[in-house]
């Protein structure tokens, strides 16, 4: 997408809107009273920890901890557990130190051992984790152990699992998801998980690309040093792993598809460790004696990695059928939306009504009859302007702060999610949105709802924090020129609290969503 852009122009009013690519911070939201015990979160230690940030994300905290409830039942059904309180309560001790320096909401985290020879450990999302008795007999020490179950924690402290659901969603709902739509016609979170592959033993929670590993290396080496352990031993356990992949690759086969491997990971843990300083070791204790008896154990069974539930491809997902859709013209008559932590104000047209996202940041404004329920059940938007936040840049080395950056990689979400969309070469242009320097650029495809040109125009402007606030608004083609005035209108009318951008967002109060009339336009 980068080129020179075009000295400043009228703000493009084009294709209607739809977004819910949110971010929010780190949250701190307090969940009900936890097996595994947590540190305040006021304490300073674990605000002190990594910045890194979740992704965009359709569910609230309470929702991953409902997920993460409901897998854990049915993954213990599908796994042979250990069901040894001695070695579960020992995992559970470790788990307790590191979960009370580590950020983001107070999980409850438990862990439980599964009675498998593999060496695998993974987490749900919420909080359940699981290792396999083949990684705690790898293990050589307490602190290889606990960088491993650092490392896991990490995945649901950044909120992966629900993070990579979200994402597999975007892809098979499409921009209809986006900008608070999902409830619109009765969606909720067992809609979502039913249709990524369901709970338990789910691929979207459990599998994550090199760049997610790498976050969790990053604070579950910062949560290590914390909690009173040396993160070099992340690194020496990953180092063997990678040793006896050769020897025995079958017990590492399932380890190395959920946590892909790279030449560079242990040597960026253990310069992150230098980093850290001097670690006073403060080991639980207990070790050796839960090895030994697991040694007098009779041998863990070999389990062959379960199939997991693969994404459906989304030309599968996509209702095929075309949709006809006529709107009514747009009212010259505006009213105000106000977003509920008053981040900021909006008008548009009287008939056109707003649907606020039940969390976040996001609203989708459309006609009547801009929003289509497809044969699938999904919805999607034809007509109509979505506002929203964005927490860019969801790999890890990218640079930071230049606002055409954050609207690349905002892009290339939308396009990878929305693959018949392709930007169009002329549109980057350069706007502005309530007195700051914004950009829009223009997407384009033959949409999969109705079979025609679908336009979607992107605005993007900065925020403080280098995250921005965007709107995006979509059109079928034919209409993208009678719309221009409209559009043009509720981007000028668009205003913005820098102040207020990340206030009050993970307790959302629907009822505090005002509107105002205005004159038209």
């Amino acid at each position: 997408m980068k080129k020179a852009l075009p000295a400043q122009s009228v703000l493009l009013a084009s294709a209607l809107v739809l977004g819910l690519l949110s971010a929010p911070l780190v949250s701190r939201a307090s969940a009900a009273a936890a097996p595994v015990a947590h540190g305040a979160a006021s304490d300073p230690k674990r605000a002190e920890v990594s910045r890194a940030q979740p992704g965009f994300n359709f569910f609230s905290v309470e929702q991953d901890i409902e997920i993460g409830r409901q897998s854990a039942a049915e993954v213990q059904r599908q796994l042979p557990m250990l069901n040894d309180r001695s070695v579960d309560r020992y995992l559970g001790r470790i788990v307790e130190k590191l979960a009370a320096v580590a950020p983001g909401a107070r999980y409850p985290y438990q862990i439980k051992a599964v009675n498998a020879s593999e060496i695998n450990a993974f987490a749900l999302p919420g909080g359940p984790m699981y290792v396999n008795r083949g990684l705690l007999e790898a293990a050589r020490s307490e602190a290889e152990l606990a960088g491993v179950l650092a490392h896991e924690l990490s995945h649901v402290a950044l909120r992966h699992g629900t993070h990579q659901a979200s994402k597999a969603y975007l892809g098979q709902a499409g921009l209809g998801i986006l900008g608070g739509l999902l409830g619109k016609n009765g969606g909720n979170t067992a809609q979502i998980v039913n249709a990524i592959g369901g709970l338990g033993l789910n691929a979207a929670f459990l599998k994550f690309g090199r760049d997610a590993e790498y976050q969790a290396d990053q604070l579950g080496a910062e949560i290590m040093a914390r909690a009173g352990y040396n993160p070099t031993a992340m690194a020496d356990f990953f180092q063997l792993l990678r040793g006896q992949q050769g020897r025995d690759p079958g017990k590492l086969e399932q380890f190395f598809s959920d946590h892909p491997p790279s030449a560079d990971r242990e040597a960026r843990i253990r310069q992150q460790a230098r980093t850290l300083g001097p670690i006073r070791s403060r080991e639980v204790g207990g070790f050796k004696q839960v090895a030994a008896g697991l040694r007098r154990l009779p041998a863990a069974p070999s389990r062959q990695a379960q199939r997991r539930p693969e994404n459906p491809r989304e030309e599968d997902r996509r209702d095929t059928r075309p949709v006809e859709v006529r709107v009514e013209r747009p009212s010259s008559h505006f009213e105000r939306f106000e977003q509920r932590n008053g981040f900021f104000t909006i008008e548009h047209p009287d008939n056109w009504r707003a649907y606020a996202s039940d969390s976040g940041y996001a609203v989708s404004i459309a006609p009547e009859g801009g929003v289509v329920e497809t044969a699938n059940g999904q919805q999607a938007m034809l007509y109509g302007v979505i506002v929203n936040h964005y927490a860019p840049f969801d790999e890890t080395d990218r640079r930071r702060g230049s606002l055409e950056d954050a609207t690349d990689d905002l892009v290339r979400q939308i396009t990878r999610s929305n693959s018949y969309l392709r930007t169009q070469d002329d549109s980057p242009r350069r706007e502005q949105i309530d007195g700051a320097s914004a950009l829009s650029v223009v997407l384009s495809g033959r949409s999969p709802v109705t079979g025609e040109e679908e336009r979607v125009t992107v605005f993007t402007r900065s925020l403080p924090d280098d995250h921005v606030i965007y709107a995006l608004c979509i059109v079928p083609g034919r209409d993208y020129d009678s719309l221009a005035r409209t559009f043009s209108q509720m981007m000028r009318t668009l205003r913005i609290n820098d102040e207020a951008a990340h206030r009050g967002a993970r307790t959302p109060d629907l009822s505090a969503v005002r509107r105002g009339r205005t004159g038209g336009s």
